[in-house]
């Protein structure tokens, strides 16, 4: 039996006074099941676009240093669905074959080699030629993964068309929110492609049923699972940092399928142990073995290898020959922490941010460290570390920590951006007792420029020039004392002493406010300019076409909001990973305090009866007080105090943002193409936000200034759409 139609129920409501209760409840029902409908469109978006983040820069060497582009492709393409939602042409039909289509595309990208700068070091690509191809490919994923995103998009603006604007705005927030938790959570205990991309077909089923039975869309989705296997390695373990890969050391080639090596059981004890390589998004990170010669056969190959290998592990203790309490940044593998233990060390802290790797570390090293009782191991952020630690240090120890990845797809800072920077260095020299020592080991790839910037960072943090050598500028080894040494040793082997030119002393030091350690200088590099410059174009040219008529000021508003917006956003990410350290769960924290402070703003506007533009003026002042305080002066608080401000005082522009949006959306009158071009104007903040590598951090206050004025003056001349009783039911 078929339900009544609407017009049915409008002729009923003139016979019987019933009537109109059915439409009521008629409206109320459809009201509600949008809702739902909408908060899990919201979180299947969210929770695929996380995914595509986290496994698509670890998985394609190519977009290592592009991560945010996935983030800006994702935006780009919901805000771009969104926009196509009045038109009904149901793109969700093609979601299958679409997601397919980019998983068979990533696999095949796999293996295509970052592009290669002269003004950034990237791994062991400095100066590494490549073709156009590498930039078409990468433009291609962009565009892949925007395609993705517009059909979720659509189905998200044509749920806001069904519900008052606010009460859409406010299930998308939550739908967004349940995601990014949901998700947290996932990466952290057991990430993996397949699962994830499991869990999207299963909710997509659910969603649309009858597309989910069709024969075609279950060959799809089994095509893209076993592709994205393909594309995956079996040995592969995805922290929630990195995809780690390890390997036995002259390994010379294995296949996605190859299982990952099993170590000897007696690894720990047995005699000229094996050795492991870790690779980190695809490339090699560092050893996992041990540097005691009394495991080797004397006369072998490996007692000779090993002998040359720890040399610049040794050179520390040529300064500080009877440390009691040692500190180390960066245990990796446990090198720098098992020449602490060799060399008598009473007590050893070492900071180490990424558990899978001390995981994999008391599996396949031989050197044991992370078991030793003397070896206390905190799992953090090293500059973290070194704001919390208690001075009274013999020796603080830089690992080679330098990083294989951005730390969130927000921002284009690399992992351990605020670990090199003088202020960094400065944090750790002020952990040493007055007899201490200071030493810092980089992988400088043949660079004298970031030997000498590494140099310069060293003797403006300490006050005092350190002592360094190098083997061919490939490793440096840098030693600073509290009490010079008199008569220092001359070499340590192949490790010289060295001194930087003027020219390379003149590289810029990096700060907080620049966290660029692998620029040469501030500027974006070419190949960056070059791709923003083209996905721009690709963006304003879809944009341009797809965008309705006639909303011409509303979307300038909703975007320069979005573009603001975003900024704010990664600032409050930034700024708390300093304070508090470049974890996942900072990140993850205030991303969801980010969400549940708009989701306030939106309650608080659904309630006041009209908006006033004079909210510009609380949001702008707002902005200018979190952007005017120096970060040396929250570094310089308290934890709890650094807590108060990073809880209560850098959420309020959020606050404000939210309120401003929400209390303009709210007489939106066309409401999935504003929530569009929000997004799209968030796609243009992460653009802008590379600003920073040219002008530092705190300038971009500058541009997110702009955006809100520009939608200041935008929103003065909106009309208000048909009025909406937000909180009906």
């Amino acid at each position: 039996m078929r339900p009544p139609s609407r017009a049915a129920l409008g002729r009923a409501a003139l016979v019987h006074p019933a009537g109109e209760q059915v439409i009521a409840d008629q409206e109320s029902s459809s009201r509600r099941s949008a809702a739902r409908r909408l908060f899990a469109l919201s979180f299947l978006a969210l929770f695929l676009e996380l995914m595509v983040i986290r496994w698509v820069p670890g998985s394609i060497r190519l977009v290592a240093y592009y991560a945010n582009l996935m983030l800006i492709s994702s935006f780009l393409g919901i805000g771009l669905g969104a926009m196509l939602a009045e038109r009904g042409t149901n793109l969700i039909r093609w979601f299958p074959a679409l997601l397919a289509l980019d998983v068979l595309f990533l696999g095949l990208c796999r293996n295509v080699l970052l592009p290669g700068s002269s003004s950034e070091v990237r791994f062991m690509f400095v100066g590494f030629g490549v073709g156009v191809t590498n930039y078409v490919i990468l433009l291609l994923v962009f565009a892949l993964n925007t395609a993705l995103f517009v059909p979720l998009g659509e189905q998200i603006g044509q749920q806001f068309q069904r519900l008052p604007n606010l009460r859409a705005y406010a299930w998308d927030l939550g739908g967004s929110l349940a995601g990014t938790l949901i998700f947290g959570v996932f990466a952290v205990l057991h990430f993996s492609p397949q699962m994830g991309l499991a869990g999207a077909m299963v909710l997509f089923g659910i969603l649309y049923p009858p597309y989910a039975r069709r024969l075609r869309t279950i060959t799809l989705f089994a095509l893209a699972l076993v592709l994205s296997v393909v594309a995956t390695e079996w040995r592969a373990t995805w922290s929630a940092y990195s995809y780690l890969s390890m390997t036995l050391d002259g390994e010379r080639s294995w296949h996605w399928y190859t299982p990952a090596p099993q170590p000897p059981a007696d690894i720990m004890t047995m005699r000229d142990p094996p050795v492991y390589l870790l690779t980190v998004n695809q490339h090699f990170y560092q050893y996992h073995r041990t540097n005691d010669m009394r495991r080797f056969t004397p006369g072998s190959r490996a007692y000779a290898a090993t002998n040359n290998f720890r040399i610049p592990y040794q050179i520390p203790y040529a300064f500080q020959p009877a440390p009691h309490k040692v500190a180390v940044a960066g245990g990796g593998g446990g090198l720098d922490v098992e020449a602490a233990l060799l060399h008598g060390a009473g007590h050893v802290d070492v900071a180490e941010i990424d558990p899978a790797i001390v995981r994999l570390a008391r599996r396949y090293s031989s050197a044991g460290v992370y078991d030793n009782p003397k070896v206390t191991t905190h799992i953090d952020d090293a500059r973290a570390f070194f704001e919390q630690a208690t001075p009274g240090y013999d020796l603080v120890c830089f690992g080679l920590l330098d990083s294989h990845g951005l730390f969130s797809s927000m921002a284009n800072i690399r992992l351990d951006g605020f670990v090199y920077t003088v202020e960094g260095i400065r944090a750790a020299w002020r952990l040493l007792n007055d007899r201490g020592v200071l030493a810092l080991s980089f992988a400088t790839v043949g660079q004298p420029w970031l030997a000498g910037k590494l140099y310069r960072m060293v003797t403006e943090a300490t006050g005092r020039e350190p002592r360094a050598y190098t083997k061919g500028l490939k490793w440096l080894v840098m030693v600073v004392e509290k009490q010079p040494m008199a008569n220092p040793p001359v070499a340590f082997g192949e490790f010289v002493p060295w001194h930087p030119a003027a020219a390379d002393l003149a590289t810029p030091p990096a700060s907080d406010d620049w966290p660029y350690l692998y620029l040469l200088k501030p500027t974006i590099p070419p190949d960056y300019v070059l791709v923003i410059l083209s996905l721009l174009t690709i963006s304003v040219v879809a944009v341009a076409r797809l965008k309705p008529k006639g909303a011409g000021t509303e979307d300038l508003h909703f975007g320069a909001m979005g573009m603001g917006f975003l900024l704010l956003e990664t600032k409050a990410i930034v700024d708390s990973s300093l304070y508090f350290g470049a974890t996942w769960v900072v990140s993850l924290i205030v991303i969801a305090g980010v969400l549940l402070m708009v989701l306030l703003a939106n309650s608080v506007a659904a309630r006041l009866r009209g908006f006033t533009t004079w909210l510009y003026l609380p949001l702008i002042a707002s902005i200018l007080l979190v952007f005017a305080v120096p970060n040396e002066r929250i570094l310089g608080l308290s934890y709890v105090a650094r807590l108060a401000w990073t809880a209560l005082v850098v959420p309020i522009p959020v606050f404000f943002a939210g309120l401003v949006f929400s209390g303009t959306f709210k007489r939106a009158t066309l409401p999935a193409a504003a929530f569009g071009a929000n997004l799209v104007g968030a796609m243009l903040g992460g653009f802008a936000e590379y600003l920073s590598m040219a002008i530092g951090r705190r300038s971009l206050v500058v541009v997110v200034l702009a955006a809100y004025v520009v939608s200041l003056a935008a929103s003065a001349t909106l009309r208000p759409g048909q009025p909406v009783s937000e909180l009906a039911t």
